[in-house]
């Protein structure tokens, strides 16, 4: 288990705080956010009625995605939160699918990463409702039904950031594990390449899906 315990870390010192970052994990997310600003500059450069490639991709993910959002928002906000909800899934996608090369891994199995997707999702959901009705009919939401339900509303709404958090994150890292563990008592062979397309594909497609949409509901809750 040397491979999941083993984390490079480096220490950083800022006003007698001292913040430790995990250097794999700033790694493995630099080169997703690369790769998908080189994806994009290969989409756009040569804009055309016969696309290339790239270009019909990103046009799937925009159409898809821009269909997704309009069913769940009004026509105002989906110009707002479409780009948020399909550059938020194409990141995850591609940070479950990066386990796959050799020598990288997903930057989704470490629990910063999906915390700090969550905590964001929530913020933003927050101040759109904020914004959608005004302080004061958003903060009368909380005491609903009855005035003292108010606590139980307000833990109920810090545990979807919890619940989303850590459902990505039990996934990937629990594929990890898995893949590992096998590798150790078969020495690689057949199944491990077919576990990590398994679980890289198709488990990592449908949590950065879940994610995804649960970020969108949670946005459309917040603003009706």
């Amino acid at each position: 288990m040397e491979d999941l315990t083993n984390i490079p870390q480096f220490t950083l010192e800022l006003f007698g705080i001292n913040l430790v970052f995990n250097t794999h994990t700033l790694i493995m997310t630099w080169i997703v956010m690369l790769s998908l600003i080189l994806f994009g500059f290969l989409a756009t450069r040569k804009i055309s009625f016969i696309p290339n490639p790239f270009q019909v991709v990103a046009e799937l993910f925009v159409q898809v995605f821009y269909d997704l959002t309009k069913d769940a928002l009004d026509e105002k906000m989906v110009k707002k939160y479409f780009p948020l909800i399909c550059s938020l899934f194409m990141f995850l996608l591609l940070s479950n699918w990066l386990g796959i090369l050799p020598k990288l891994s997903e930057p989704t199995k470490d629990l910063n990463t999906t915390l700090g997707l969550g905590v964001m999702g929530f913020f933003i959901a927050h101040h759109a409702g904020i914004k959608k009705k005004g302080f004061k009919v958003y903060a009368k939401g909380y005491f609903e039904p009855i005035f003292f339900m108010a606590p139980l509303n307000i833990i109920g709404e810090l545990a979807k950031v919890v619940s989303i958090s850590f459902r990505l994150y039990g996934n990937i890292l629990g594929g990890a594990i898995i893949i590992l563990v096998v590798s150790h008592l078969i020495y690689s062979l057949i199944l491990p390449p077919f576990l990590i397309c398994f679980f890289s594909l198709f488990i990592g497609t449908i949590q950065a899906f879940v994610f995804t949409m649960l970020t969108l509901v949670y946005i459309s809750v917040q603003v009706k």
